[in-house]
């Protein structure tokens, strides 16, 4: 697993040997079973997640229904708000899979950063990369029919549909599951 991280921190910066054992010493590896609920609505965390294997969702609790707002596979980050503002969590997180995330914190990365410099600077980069690709995200949602986005999903997210119980996936497109069976029918007919 770490070589995933590794390789995906290549994309952003160089890493010596020295800067590649510090990050091994921070215990950012952690594994968890398909279930697990990592943050509870109302719950406090100051952590950041990022999943070099599996898939976890976000989701809120309305009058007894779960409403999906994201999914994270493979290579993804979430920072909850509520690591930010130092405030409950407004919204669950859990795992579809197995999952293996690393967790970090502000303390963490204040002291790598600290440490190498750099890090700072692909810290920079890989956050404008995750706001840009959120807003594009919301702007689609907000701007498109349910099967708009279902076919944006179909072209940008394939191994969802695999990954995730049709439930889950149609309040994520914000319909319900006998809506998305609909739609998946008109389509397979086009």
């Amino acid at each position: 697993m770490q070589q995933l991280l590794f390789d995906f921190i290549a994309k952003y910066i160089s890493l010596t040997d020295d800067e590649k054992n510090v990050l091994l010493s921070l215990n950012l590896f952690h594994s968890f079973r398909k279930g697990t609920v990592i943050l509870k609505e109302g719950q406090k965390t100051n952590n950041s997640y990022f999943v070099l294997k599996g898939c976890i969702r976000s989701y809120y609790l309305l009058d007894g229904d779960e409403r999906t707002t994201a999914f994270y596979t493979e290579m993804e980050a979430l920072t909850p708000p509520c690591a930010i503002t130092n405030t409950p969590s407004e919204y669950f997180i859990s795992c579809l899979e197995d999952t293996i995330l690393t967790i970090s914190n502000a303390d963490m990365t204040e002291e790598v950063n600290s440490k190498f410099p750099k890090f700072d600077i692909m810290c920079r980069l890989f956050s404008a990369e995750m706001l840009a690709k959120q807003r594009i995200d919301f702007d689609e949602f907000k701007t498109s029919s349910p099967e708009q986005r279902y076919l944006n999903l179909l072209q940008k997210r394939p191994d969802l549909l695999q990954r995730v119980p049709q439930h889950q996936l149609a309040s994520y497109l914000g319909i319900t599951p006998q809506s998305l069976s609909r739609l998946r029918s008109r389509i397979v007919k086009k």
